[in-house]
């Protein structure tokens, strides 16, 4: 009985795995099982044709680099750059990134203020008041020896004062031309409209912007600077008279 179950089992599972020997093996025959005798080729990555690979473009596929970048965003992602490793996370990279923009703001007011020819003391706080030894009325700004009181405040190093002489003296030298009508409770901007020929009033704008920011905005000049402004009076004047 276990024979014959045996025998069963191996021929149904011969019928499955070797159909093609399922006849011979029913009806008893011996079968010859040939061994697979197919050579196989052992192959093994060329390391050297992989390193080729790695050179050529065709085989890089990391993002190319955006071909539409400023030279402003070329010089900053440069500039970034250098930071990269510097910083250990992003909470202290982005604090340096702000860091040097201010920094770099900074700079450019610094270059700014230098190259417009302001004094950078005047961050340093508002200049004292002046005391006017003379008061502006019709009468009394013809009677004022403007040569021998600009010399005085020179002297007294009280350059503010001197550039408020300077500006006085070029509001009556334009009054005794009829270029404008000269009146206490006017405007220096009233003065401006006044001027008809546009390089006098191109000139008397920058004169006038130069005075009220000296004067009324209390800003501290050294004798440098002073020079400057009274180079720039003394031509107007000149190119007036």
């Amino acid at each position: 009985m276990y024979k014959a179950l045996a025998l069963l089992i191996l021929l149904c599972t011969s019928a499955v795995c070797f159909p093609a020997a399922a006849p011979a093996l029913a009806a008893g025959k011996s079968v010859l099982i040939k061994n697979d005798s197919t050579k196989l080729e052992l192959r093994n990555f060329n390391q050297q044709k992989i390193q080729q690979y790695k050179t050529e473009k065709e085989f890089l596929y990391e993002e190319a680099e955006r071909i539409d970048l400023s030279y402003w965003d070329r010089f900053w992602k440069w500039f970034w750059s250098l930071f990269d490793g510097v910083v250990s996370n992003e909470y202290s990279g982005g604090i340096l990134k702000y860091l040097v923009m201010l920094l770099a703001a900074g700079l450019i007011v610094f270059i700014v203020v230098k190259f417009s020819g302001l004094d950078l003391k005047i961050f340093a706080g508002k200049a004292k008041a002046v005391d006017v030894p003379y008061s502006e009325s019709p009468d009394n700004i013809h009677e004022i020896n403007f040569n021998e009181e600009i010399d005085k405040a020179v002297a007294a190093a009280n350059y503010r004062l001197a550039v408020r002489l300077f500006y006085l003296k070029s509001l009556k030298l334009l009054n005794d031309k009829a270029l404008i009508d000269w009146q206490p409770e006017k405007t220096n901007q009233t003065y401006i409209s006044e001027l008809t020929d546009p390089d006098k009033k191109t000139s008397f704008t920058a004169l006038t912007t130069q005075f009220e920011y000296i004067w009324y905005g209390e800003f501290f000049i050294d004798r440098e600077h002073f020079i400057e402004v009274k180079d720039n009076f003394e031509r107007f004047n000149l190119a007036a008279g």
